[in-house]
């Protein structure tokens, strides 16, 4: 029998409340929100905040990974022209939006079928689930 990590409830209503909070802000000039992931680790680990730093073309991202997956979210330019989108490889992951890109090499293969990416309030977030070896 697999235990439930004791802050997955805590995360899972947290998630919903900083939704309700986005949803919910007023459409003002000065008014914006970031973007936040919420990762759930293994039991006994603690929640962590790492902070985006990695910049490649003008596109932040944070590259966060566990044993069977590798979670990444970038900040999106905001003037951009076109639609945003992640080209995944079996070895590397580019975020492209428009004429810029962010190409991120990656340490473990990757299951491309089982990986996808969303986008949502100029912030994309990548899920690539790790090839299984052996």
């Amino acid at each position: 029998m697999v235990q439930n990590n004791p802050y997955d409830e805590f995360l899972k209503n947290l998630a919903h409340m900083v939704e309700d909070m986005i949803r919910n802000m007023p459409e003002k000039e000065g008014t914006h929100f970031i973007g936040y992931t919420i990762i759930a680790g293994n039991p006994g680990d603690l929640p962590q905040v790492i902070p985006m730093g990695a910049r490649a073309e003008e596109i932040e991202f944070e590259v966060i990974q566990d044993e069977n997956s590798i979670f990444i979210t970038g900040k999106l330019p905001s003037q951009a022209k076109s639609a945003a989108f992640a080209d995944i490889s079996t070895d590397s992951v580019t975020i492209v939006v428009g004429e810029k890109k962010a190409s991120i090499p990656l340490e473990s293969s990757i299951d491309v079928i089982h990986s996808f990416y969303q986008i949502r309030h100029g912030i994309i977030d990548i899920v690539l689930r790790k090839k299984k070896t052996g």
